[in-house]
């Protein structure tokens, strides 16, 4: 997906929730520092999403939009077999960081976020898995019921994604968070990678594959 990105200078998200709306207009802006050639922020009260083993030689970043089709079937075939083979055996180091080229991308994250860290990449497969339905629901108000839904499949309360989905503060310091990265590191589609700091566009399995063992074998 490369869309020209929501502005954080003027960031004007609206959030539907239980038939109403809220507004924002913001100023934006921070500082961040390197991971490799890719960049953290530091300035910002936000988690990064880290599975694997953060202290591997390895670190993969990736940056994905959930309103992004090539990044739902990048975490429907590749990333499913990074997870058995890399992740989940601590060879390396995995970090998500959401990307916001729309308002119900950023809406999504939130739902997503609402969850903690324990449940935030569950939720991020729901949202991936269920792209096609609540993505194309409709109107802004239709997408924010959709989204309440998987959610709730998730073990979220209504009451919790009433906080979460009508947080100004936490959508203002998302965005201005994702726009310091973007900018850092020139994301201009999705899915990007940083692996060990050196940036790659969307690769099947077998090039992936290719590249982390290249850089396994480097670093041990």
């Amino acid at each position: 997906m490369n869309k020209s990105i929501l502005s954080s200078v003027a960031v004007v998200a609206i959030v539907a929730v239980a038939g109403g709306a809220w507004f924002m207009n913001r100023d934006a802006g921070g500082g961040s520092t390197t991971l490799g050639s890719a960049e953290i922020a530091t300035t910002f009260d936000v988690v990064e999403m880290i599975q694997g083993n953060p202290d591997a030689s390895v670190q993969v970043l990736e940056y994905a939009s959930y309103t992004c089709p090539h990044c739902a079937s990048f975490h429907a075939n590749q990333y499913q077999q990074i997870k058995e083979n890399y992740i989940d055996t601590d060879l390396i180091g995995f970090t998500y960081r959401e990307v916001y080229f729309d308002q119900p991308g950023l809406w999504a994250s939130m739902v997503a976020r609402c969850g903690g860290e324990m449940r935030f990449f569950g939720i991020s497969n729901l949202l991936y898995e269920n792209q096609q339905g609540w993505a194309r629901a409709g109107d802004g108000a239709a997408i924010s019921e959709a989204l309440r839904n998987i959610g709730k499949v998730a073990g979220l309360s209504d009451a919790e994604l009433d906080v979460c989905m009508t947080d100004a503060d936490q959508a203002q310091e998302l965005m201005a968070w994702y726009r310091s990265n973007a900018d850092a590191d020139d994301v201009q589609g999705t899915p990007t990678f940083f692996i060990n700091g050196e940036k790659y566009s969307n690769m099947n399995y077998a090039d992936f594959v290719e590249v982390l063992d290249e850089k396994l074998a480097e670093t041990n």
